[in-house]
């Protein structure tokens, strides 16, 4: 059964934003709402290298279903955009932090970025434009902390890089395209990858065969519907918290499923499902969600029903099928985001080291921006002590799983 929708308002155009000059002749201004900027976002958002996650419909969904307060920070050269940062005010023990918006439920943050300013600004963001940035927020937030950002992506170094940073605990897993699926195959053990694949086809034929869906519209729904009593029954059985139990970020993933395109090279979320036939007719052991952003794809979740042909490990069938077929329309890497689990190693010869971006802004802020370093440098300790780390999510399974993320919880 869907979930019940969460009642959204649009959000209110702003009035006059808050601006200032660095000392470099760089304006910044800071929006309290989307709208205003939107034909600019939108031009910035065509660079594929620009993350699907701040896109202007990816952030649409996310600030008006949470109604996070926006600061949305523009940097303009003689009226020409030369970035944006789409943040939301995230308050937290009295701490008021400018973070992406929907930044805990995204696999890979970059900021937009206009090609004239990337060319230019070989070192990045200035002292000046920086601390320009912190200015404007003044009085809005205590600190900006930018999470999940490669320094280098593709190639690209990150004007973002010039900031104060610390390693985040968690890295993102890739598998590039080659240009056979057979080369692309030998990057992870083509031999044992293809024997697995003829295995799991075989074990599926004897119970009446299989096929790969990608949902239709109609279809769409029901499939994440299903993909969230999967993991509520992985989460439970496992010890840890359903992070996607909340119905506002049910919502919002809803809503991004609603956001079609006719290009292929584009989607915000996209449902896939193995189907059983024969023995179990019409049953679904695995599920999938995938976004597109020119030739990036990203894994956003998945889940499988472990009482369904657990021998035939259709999740990893799954991956092989949407593998596949991603390769013959021209996708140049499949990303499974952040987290460190075996199936990703198994796939994944690309591992991705990302980082958090830290930015006082008051006072208390330098405070808090020295604590948050220190937290996420105690995360990646934990992560490597395994009864530690087991431990504390046993706690916040007890604890109702506050404060914990879909994507982190992808991580465990």
């Amino acid at each position: 059964m869907q979930a019940q929708r969460v009642q959204t308002q649009k959000l209110d155009i702003a009035a006059m934003p808050i601006a200032g000059v660095a000392g470099d002749g760089m304006r910044i201004d800071i929006f309290d709402s989307m709208a205003p900027l939107e034909a600019e976002w939108r031009a910035l958002e065509q660079d594929d290298l620009n993350s699907l996650h701040q896109s202007y419909d990816w952030c649409t969904a996310w600030a008006e279903v949470f109604r996070h307060p926006l600061a949305i920070v523009r940097g303009s050269f003689n009226g020409r955009t030369a970035f944006i940062l789409p943040l939301e005010i995230i308050r937290t023990h009295g701490i008021r932090r400018a973070e992406f918006i929907g930044a805990r439920h995204s696999n890979i943050n970059t900021g937009l970025f206009s090609s004239e300013f990337l060319e230019t600004a070989e070192n990045g963001l200035s002292t000046s434009q920086q601390a320009e940035i912190a200015r404007a927020l003044h009085g809005k937030a205590d600190l900006m902390l930018l999470r999940n950002v490669p320094l280098d992506w593709r190639g690209r170094k990150s004007p973002l890089a010039s900031m104060p940073a610390v390693e985040n605990q968690n890295h993102a897993f890739q598998l590039p395209f080659l240009g056979a699926f057979e080369a692309t195959l030998k990057q992870v053990n083509a031999k044992r990858r293809r024997k697995k694949f003829n295995h799991q086809t075989r074990i599926l034929n004897d119970k009446g065969g299989y096929e790969y869906v990608i949902a239709a519209p109609h279809q769409r729904d029901a499939l994440l519907e299903l993909f969230f009593r999967q993991k509520a029954v992985r989460f439970e059985a496992a010890g840890l918290p359903d992070v996607f139990q909340d119905l506002p970020t049910q919502t919002v993933l809803h809503r991004l499923l609603e956001l079609s395109s006719e290009e292929r090279s584009y989607a915000a979320l996209e449902m896939h499902a193995l189907r059983l036939k024969g023995e179990h007719e019409g049953h679904i052991p695995a599920v999938a969600a995938l976004s597109r952003k020119g030739d990036h794809v990203i894994c956003q979740f998945a889940s499988i029903d472990e009482a369904l042909v657990p021998e035939a490990s259709p999740g990893e069938l799954l991956f092989w099928l949407m593998i596949d077929r991603l390769h013959r329309e021209g996708v140049a890497i499949f990303d499974f985001g952040i987290g460190d689990q075996n199936y990703k190693r198994s796939w994944c010869p690309m591992e991705t080291t990302q980082h958090d971006l830290i930015l006082p802004v008051s006072g208390i802020g330098h405070a808090a921006a020295f604590a948050q370093r220190g937290v996420t440098r105690a995360k990646a300790a934990i992560k490597t002590n395994p009864q530690l780390y087991g431990f504390i999510q046993r706690l916040r399974a007890r604890q109702g799983g506050k404060d914990t993320s879909a994507a982190e919880a992808e991580k465990d």
